[in-house]
């Protein structure tokens, strides 16, 4: 079922995998393959919501399928951007999670290389200004390693 022209709706998903070291979070950085839309470019893992998927669900499926990798804890980074998709003519919705993960990604077809990154080294290497948007509430919010007093509201699972 489609929106209504003009309209907005949460479409896809952002997940920030992290994880801890001892210099600090390090997050995940995927570029996209030479197949897919935005070829070279780099990013977190993004998708879109399967028909009547709520968001948590979805990035919890979009995590597994672009990197395989174990989710240990989810965040709400209590963000959600927006962009114009002119071909549905709606703007659409993208809540941001962030996932502290074990192991090492394997990669979709989708991403011809992945990296463990600083937040600041990500920052610069993520095409799409939301992305580095998002990696400032990383930081902020999960920076010690958790939530800190905003903990109880802002851990899913």
């Amino acid at each position: 079922m489609s929106a209504a022209p003009g309209s907005a709706r949460i479409r896809y998903v952002d997940v920030y995998p992290v994880r801890a070291t001892a210099g600090g979070l390090e997050v995940l950085a995927l570029r996209r393959g030479p197949d897919g839309r935005c070829p070279g470019s780099w990013e977190a893992v993004h998708g879109h919501l399967d028909d009547g998927e709520d968001p948590l669900a979805g990035a919890r499926r979009e995590l597994v399928e672009e990197t395989g990798l174990t989710a240990e804890r989810w965040y709400n980074l209590s963000r959600v951007e927006s962009f114009f998709v002119p071909r549905l003519g709606e703007v659409v919705l993208v809540p941001a999670f962030a996932v502290f993960v074990s192991g090492e990604p394997r990669l979709s077809s989708e991403h011809d290389a992945g990296e463990w990154l600083s937040i600041a080294a990500a920052r610069d290497r993520f095409s799409w200004p939301r992305t580095r948007r998002a990696l400032a509430d990383v930081e902020t919010l999960l920076g010690a390693g958790d939530a800190g007093p905003l903990e109880d509201v802002l851990r899913l699972l």
